[in-house]
């Protein structure tokens, strides 16, 4: 770590703490050459994959694009905030464990349309019908089989 006050490399630490949280280290250090002390705080960092889109482009991954295409899907259904906070929180932790670089929108359409299915079977088949671009009745009653063939999770 270099010292912010005389940019020596060699510095010690004097003291470790972990936040009341659990997920910030605190660490009191001292720098050999000047002895001055100064405070550092390190933490995990986490980092979506980029979003590589069907034209090829790539994007930062929108945690509130994904919560509004599930809102849109849950429109005037009868499924909490809640059940709505922990979808996303399953499909971002689904993401973060895979460990790419980088992941196809497809793939976050195809876990949009896992937790959709748990949550509200109305809400799955108005998602699909936008996400798969659904031509005609045949493919609505396709994906309304598909539910009823599948018992709910």
């Amino acid at each position: 770590m270099k010292c912010p006050f005389c940019s020596s490399f060699d510095t010690q630490v004097i003291d470790s703490r972990v936040s009341e949280e659990g997920d910030t280290i605190r660490r009191r250090r001292r720098c050999t050459a000047c002895d001055r002390r100064f405070t550092t705080y390190e933490r995990a960092e986490l980092v979506m994959p980029a979003v590589v889109k069907r034209n090829g482009t790539r994007v930062e991954f929108d945690v509130h694009k994904l919560r509004g295409s599930l809102s849109l899907a849950l429109r005037k259904r009868p499924v909490s905030t809640e059940q709505v906070d922990a979808a996303v929180d399953r499909i971002e932790e689904s993401l973060l464990v895979s460990g790419q670089r980088e992941v196809e929108s497809d793939r976050i359409g195809e876990l949009v349309m896992a937790e959709l299915k748990k949550l509200d079977q109305v809400a799955y088949v108005r998602f699909a019908s936008v996400y798969k671009s659904f031509e005609d009745i045949g493919e609505f009653v396709k994906a309304i089989d598909e539910i009823q063939v599948s018992p709910r999770n």
